[in-house]
């Protein structure tokens, strides 16, 4: 379940996915250490591109995860330095992610 935004109306995660792609709404997770452990399958990666995920900001990623959100396009990962402890108590607002050009390269600092 999860917190639909502004309204705040409590949905399931694919409802509340749906309701942002109506609304033409991108969305970003916000993950801890090793995100994807457990679900290094090409269709986790496609699993959070269906539901309109652009991004995954994680403290670190499960490698091969990592790689299948790259390698399909699905989602660009992203690797937080302290974003987790900042993005805790702001998880309602909207992020940008700023530094993103068409030639985005690995290990390229962005900020939001």
């Amino acid at each position: 379940m999860t917190s639909y935004q502004p309204d705040g109306d409590i949905l399931s995660i694919y409802d509340a996915a749906l309701r942002y792609q109506n609304a033409r709404v991108p969305l970003v997770i916000i993950a801890g250490q090793e995100y994807g452990t457990g679900s290094s399958r090409d269709w986790a990666a496609k699993g959070t591109a269906l539901l309109g995920v652009r991004a995954v900001i994680a403290q670190s990623f499960e490698r091969i995860h990592r790689s299948n959100l790259v390698g399909m396009e699905c989602s660009l990962p992203v690797q937080g330095r302290d974003f987790r402890q900042n993005a805790r108590s702001r998880w309602h607002e909207a992020f940008d992610l700023l530094g993103l050009t068409d030639n985005i390269k690995p290990r390229q600092d962005v900020s939001s």
